[in-house]
């Protein structure tokens, strides 16, 4: 979580001159080309071409769409409200399984989930001023620009979810390594595709007099860390701990996100520190942790 929260203020510098749809093939594509010749140094010759690379690009046109996603989001509204939003996966999680695996809806779950949303209106700052606060640049962004931020962030985080559900139980003889490159490697094909016909359809190109070094750089960041280490040791933790589980993780990463940030010279918002407290509370509360046994124990029935 920790590599993963710091391509958040790295895309940040990229943001206002690439058009995210560029941003995200780029991203996606670099990640790609990072691993998939480990994979193939590491595992051989036969375990790449043998792998089934047309569940490989379908499971990867899922996740590109939620990379997307999660760029048009953070364009929205910031880097701070990306990993809060993001920090509810485990109670989205946790959704898919009553969805797909028939688990329970608990009282604890409920009020997890309310506590979130909670946190997530405080931390955006809804209804106090009318306005937030881009804590990577100071602007003040409109309270319906960042409503449709954080929507499109949530949408992202469940198509996220799903996708690394799906990652995991397509492939239950790969590696955490071939899974990885082989959902990086369709999610590449299928976003290059998209730029590819977004350009014919008058996709504007990327500011190029606005990128330099220090642009490159941030991107290495966020495809590199950001994208083909993060979703590695993501796709590890998930194969082994659960879909539940390993997103807990994910509870620092608006921490770690606020205090990046902050080193860089941002401000400290404490309504964003309190909300993200409060969604990490949500999520603690979801698994049952703060709750009496009886009422954990307790199914929901109708």
């Amino acid at each position: 979580m920790l590599v993963w929260a710091a391509g958040l203020p790295a895309a940040d510098r990229l943001i206002p001159h690439v058009p995210a749809l560029t941003l995200s093939a780029a991203r996606m594509i670099l990640a790609a080309l990072a691993l998939l010749p480990i994979w193939w140094l590491i595992e051989g010759r036969r375990a790449v071409t043998g792998a089934p690379w047309r569940t490989g690009v379908l499971i990867g046109a899922v996740n590109s769409f939620g990379a997307f996603g999660l760029i048009l989001g953070q364009a929205r509204s910031d880097a701070v409200t990306v990993a809060i939003v993001s920090a509810a996966m485990p109670i989205i999680g946790m959704g898919i399984e009553v969805v797909f695996d028939g688990r329970k809806i608990t009282p604890a779950l409920l009020i997890g989930m309310a506590l979130s949303l909670a946190g997530g209106g405080i931390a955006l700052d809804l209804g106090i001023t009318g306005s937030t606060a881009d804590v990577g640049t100071g602007a003040i962004a409109s309270t319906g620009s960042s409503l449709i931020g954080a929507g499109l962030c949530l949408a992202s985080v469940v198509i996220f979810t799903f996708g690394s559900r799906l990652t995991v139980t397509a492939f239950p003889d790969m590696t955490p390594l071939g899974r990885t490159s082989i959902t990086l490697g369709g999610g590449a094909l299928t976003s290059a595709a998209m730029v590819v016909l977004a350009v014919l359809f008058g996709l504007p190109a990327p500011d190029w007099t606005a990128l330099g070094p220090p642009e490159a750089g941030a991107l290495m960041v966020y495809a590199l860390a950001g994208l083909a280490l993060s979703q590695l040791l993501w796709i590890v933790s998930v194969g082994r701990l659960g879909i539940g589980l390993a997103s807990l993780h994910i509870n620092a990463a608006p921490f770690y996100v606020m205090l990046i940030l902050f080193a860089m010279g941002g401000p400290w918002l404490w309504h964003q520190v309190f909300g993200a407290g409060l969604v990490v509370l949500g999520v603690v509360v979801a698994q049952g942790m703060f709750l009496p046994r009886a009422l954990r124990s307790h199914r929901l029935r109708g």
